[in-house]
């Protein structure tokens, strides 16, 4: 029965979810308002079948309990001398019927009080045959015994021999019930006493015309409250979705000046935050992009020129294939060579195949090698490297890559030195790790533009200027290396006073083993 119950609530929100699974996608508020209004028609149904179907099975099951309780009572207390005040009261409180019985001298049992006989006229002309048989099925059930019994009243006589004007009233057609509970005991005095407790377990047609009366008016009240509300809630709850769907539209049809503005709850709002950020970097990348074409495809288009240039003088011209016009062709495509190995870097760093091959070696050693590549600057443009240090220092890590990480950091010097074209590295010890630093006296870098720099071919300022050395990839490659490493790095800078661009690696002894 209960789970024929179940089935008649849920069968009809099943088939409500399959019509909404269909084929044809349904919004959000559609399914919150048919959610909502299902949830509210499942509480009606309940409702109904409580206090509908339910509820005499209910109320026969409170009178049982309230029977049994009053008569433990009743027997725990029947020697007390105010036994019969106990039992008046609860009979006026429960609206009971208490009969007591003993028996004769033959066996036969007989009532000698009974309290509140209006209410169990049922008990009260019993027999003697009757209220024997009571007390056996006591005996054989361990002292106790529940019956229900009809209690209809033939009305048809009220209104005999009686003439109404008009149409004369029909009876209700009645089936009511009541219970019997039967208990015998014996008293003080060894005396086996037959204990009746009647009550009515069948709701009155008045009481059930009002519970009726009153689910209508229920169900009309939910029905009405759930449309408002599901049509309202759901609106609320999903227009501020809808406005974040439609900006987001123009977000992919590369439109960056837009702004989420969800409100309503804490959700919509952290998402809103969350895209209005997710457009500032998009922005950002989509500017980043335009600037990498713009300076790749200068920096590819200088040499070029250059290298086409100087071929078809030196072709044309008798007497220009000199030395000079063959070492600038050189120069600019050693120049385009670098540029071309910088962005394999950097498609290997993307790919995620960039490897570490560790190794211990003297990178004190390491970086005065690596002067030795700029002796033409030294010679020709007058520049000047310094290396600070008191001691040769071991590390262990791949020592291909971080020479690539001191010759960008030293030609990024190189490039933004200023007029006093000195570049000075400094090796400074301290406990078991050793930090690099990388000093020049230029311009500075503002404070604002520190965290930018590090993005490939971002430029402080937007006017593109040609590197010297390097080609402009260098710092965003610096950083991969590093952080495969797992090394601290950073950069401060004092505006008119010059950059440091700074990293760490734990020190080794000669064979790699950690200080």
């Amino acid at each position: 029965m209960f789970r024929e119950v179940i089935d008649f609530i849920i069968e009809p929100v099943k088939r409500l979810l399959f019509l909404l699974k269909g084929k044809r996608k349904h919004s959000l508020m559609t399914w919150l308002s048919t959610c909502f209004f299902s949830f509210t028609i499942i509480m009606v149904i309940t409702l109904w079948l409580f206090q509908g179907v339910f509820l005499e099975s209910f109320y026969k099951a409170i009178k049982t309990k309230n029977l049994t309780s009053c008569a433990e009572s009743i027997c725990l207390n029947f020697d007390n001398k105010n036994i019969y005040r106990l039992i008046e009261t609860i009979c006026e409180q429960n609206d009971f019927c208490v009969s007591l019985c003993n028996h004769d001298i033959y066996g036969n049992y007989k009532q000698y009080y009974i309290s509140n006989p209006e209410v169990g006229r049922q008990i009260d002309s019993l027999n003697s045959r009757v209220l024997n048989d009571y007390y056996i099925k006591t005996r054989n059930n361990h002292g106790k015994y529940i019956d229900i019994i009809d209690t209809d009243i033939e009305e048809d006589s009220l209104f005999k021999d009686n003439h109404f004007l008009g149409e004369e009233p029909e009876l209700e057609k009645k089936n009511n019930k009541g219970m019997v509970y039967a208990v015998s005991f014996t008293d003080s005095d060894n005396t086996e006493i037959l204990m009746l407790i009647y009550s009515a377990v069948t709701l009155s047609s008045s009481t059930k015309q009002t519970l009726t009366y009153q689910l209508r008016i229920i169900t009309a009240v939910f029905i009405l409250i759930a449309v408002f509300v599901s049509v309202s809630f759901s609106r609320l709850i999903a227009m501020p979705i809808e406005n974040i769907n439609n900006t987001a539209k123009e977000l992919a049809q590369g439109n960056y000046d837009i702004k989420f503005s969800g409100k309503g709850y804490r959700e919509v709002e952290q998402l809103s935050e969350t895209l209005n950020i997710a457009t500032y970097e998009l922005s950002q990348v989509d500017q980043m992009r335009k600037d990498l074409i713009a300076n790749v495809s200068h920096d590819l288009r200088t040499p070029l020129t250059l290298i086409t240039g100087y071929g078809e003088v030196m072709r044309d011209i008798p007497g220009e294939n000199t030395a000079e016009n063959i070492q600038i062709i050189i120069d600019e495509a050693t120049r385009l060579t670098s540029l071309v190995n910088d962005l394999i870097d950097i498609s290997k760093i993307e790919a995620g195949t960039m490897k570490l091959e560790a190794s211990a070696f003297c990178i004190t050693d390491t970086i005065q090698a690596m002067f030795g590549r700029y002796n033409k600057l030294k010679e020709q443009d007058g520049y000047s490297f310094t290396l600070e240090h008191d001691q040769d220092v071991y590390v262990y890590a791949d020592q291909l890559k971080i020479s690539q990480v001191i010759y960008n950091l030293v030609n990024n010097a190189v490039n933004y030195c200023g007029d006093s074209k000195a570049i000075t590295v400094r090796q400074i010890c301290y406990d078991n790790r050793v930090r690099i630093e990388v000093i020049d006296n230029g311009p500075g870098i503002p404070q604002d533009k520190l965290k930018n720099i590090w993005d490939r071919y971002y430029k402080v300022d937007k006017s593109h200027k040609s590197a010297k050395i390097g080609t402009g990839l260098g710092l965003s490659i610096v950083k991969t290396i590093l952080k495969l490493h797992k090394a601290n790095f950073g950069v401060f800078s004092t505006v008119g006073k010059g950059t440091t661009f700074w990293f760490e690696l734990a020190r080794t002894n000669k064979d790699g083993e950690p200080l």
